[in-house]
């Protein structure tokens, strides 16, 4: 499948636009071929266009001075990134950073040809559907880093992932938005208490029962 079709089955709604408008998409994409763990856009960037992500994915995500980070959210193929749609729609500069996560089709629509595409109904009802949904999972993020414990974001994590997880307590850290040291010191109370059995870069789930109370705020 060429790259033109694997970008049509990720995002439908470039097919509902008219022809004319379609072809002017396509005539000035910009394609890129981004390796995993590259830099895709930082702190304090012009935001040069829209990005479509046809495979691979992007990890955004806020950094601190001190080189703390904390995850806002993941972009995988047929989903939108609202830091770049805010960016173009406020004609301000990134206020994050945006990681790929692993090798990435990206196609780039530069800003004049997505300002145009704002005019087209189906389009801009794609772009603020997906930044509502998104602006959602942001508000839950806040709500957890505010009003919940480490513990709890800790435990809420490791479930879902399968009984073994092949993780290090650094990548657990870096999802939580945490330091390594502290988790790996909830980690090694939660295998004290039995929840958890931990490996070399691996956490096995004991009692998942028990994580879910934990997560949920229990003891």
């Amino acid at each position: 499948m060429s790259d033109t079709a694997q970008l049509a089955a990720r995002y439908p709604v470039l097919d509902a636009l008219p022809p004319a408008v379609r072809a002017r998409v396509e005539a000035a994409a910009r394609w890129m071929h981004i390796p995993a763990g590259a830099l895709v856009f930082d702190d304090c960037q012009a935001c040069e266009g829209f990005p479509f992500v046809v495979e691979g994915s992007l990890r955004v995500l806020k950094c601190a001075p001190n080189g703390r980070e904390l995850p806002l959210y993941r972009v995988t193929p047929g989903e939108t990134c609202i830091i770049s749609s805010s960016c173009l729609l406020g004609h301000e500069d990134y206020n994050a950073r945006g990681i790929t996560e692993s090798d990435t089709l990206l196609m780039l629509l530069p800003k004049a040809v997505f300002d145009e595409l704002l005019g087209e109904p189906a389009f801009r009802g794609f772009v603020f559907h997906l930044f509502a949904e998104r602006i959602a999972d942001l508000m839950q993020l806040i709500e957890a880093v505010a009003f919940q414990r480490l513990d709890q974001r800790l435990a809420a994590l490791l479930l879902g992932k399968g009984q073994v997880l092949h993780v290090t307590h650094q990548q657990l850290a870096d999802e939580l938005g945490s330091v390594r040291e502290i988790v790996s010191r909830l980690l090694k109370g939660f295998a004290e208490q039995g929840l958890v059995r931990l490996g070399r870069e691996q956490v096995e789930i004991l009692d998942p029962a028990g994580l879910r109370r934990l997560a949920a705020g229990g003891h």
